[in-house]
């Protein structure tokens, strides 16, 4: 089985899932590396994974390790040389009176019921439509990093968007977005102009969008943030954007 060997890990095992259906490519079967125990993935060691293809869902850090297929790839934005496309612009101007607030992770129910509204009309049927409290706090609520959950609401104070994200050492993680499912004008994609923003606020030249598979349409919406590194045999490159 391979692993990272760097010393940082010297505490941390890897071990491989069974196969479970794939929630992207019809008909494939997926499998994920993931790293334990999870008391010992605090904020460094886990800002080392993630540059070495991981992410979180809530306490369990994972990466793709299929048998037989290689379509997840490991995305990150060049913050600092990230240039909005006209439409973005457009996006960036329509939601530009939105108030953001940023706080630890906590439980609220206003939040809940907007994730609640958000899975079953984005994705019915895919199981995450009836999370329970615990289930959604176990997802996006739990995490043993430096994590901040950021809402979204309009000058009136309606809740519209909420971002989870995780801080990094060499940038952010987008970790999970969701938002009133009936808003117009491309929320998801004012949530990631908005994490790039930040990103350079903090002097961070990366933002960690998780996974991209061409073959998915879930997932094309990543390349769309342009400059970008795809993560391949363990070296980030741009790739040449004209042959995707």
């Amino acid at each position: 089985m391979s692993h990272p060997s760097e010393s940082i890990f010297k505490a941390v095992q890897f071990y491989v899932t069974a196969a479970y259906p794939c929630s992207y490519l019809p008909r494939h079967e997926a499998r994920s590396q993931v790293a334990a125990p999870s008391h010992l993935i605090g904020p460094e060691v886990y800002s080392a994974l993630v540059e070495q293809g991981f992410r979180r869902s809530g306490l369990f850090t994972y990466r793709p390790h299929c048998d037989a297929c290689h379509a997840c790839q490991s995305i990150r934005i060049d913050a600092r040389r990230f240039q909005p496309t006209r439409t973005q612009r457009k996006t960036a101007r329509r939601h530009s009176g939105l108030v953001a607030h940023t706080t630890d992770l906590h439980w609220d129910p206003e939040q809940f019921a907007l994730y609640d509204r958000y899975q079953k009309q984005r994705h019915p049927g895919a199981g995450m439509d009836e999370d329970s409290r615990s289930q959604y706090t176990q997802f996006l609520l739990a995490s043993r990093v430096d994590s901040r959950l950021v809402d979204f609401r309009t000058p009136d104070g309606r809740l519209v968007m909420v971002s989870i994200i995780d801080i990094l050492k060499s940038g952010l993680s987008a970790v999970y977005t969701f938002f009133d499912p009936e808003a117009h004008g491309s929320l998801g994609t004012y949530g990631i102009l908005w994490q790039i923003a930040q990103c350079r606020q903090l002097g961070l030249p990366w933002l960690y969008l998780g996974y991209w598979i061409k073959e998915s349409r879930k997932m094309r919406y990543k390349s769309r943030f342009r400059p970008f590194q795809i993560l391949t045999d363990g070296v980030w490159t741009e790739p040449d954007v004209e042959s995707l």
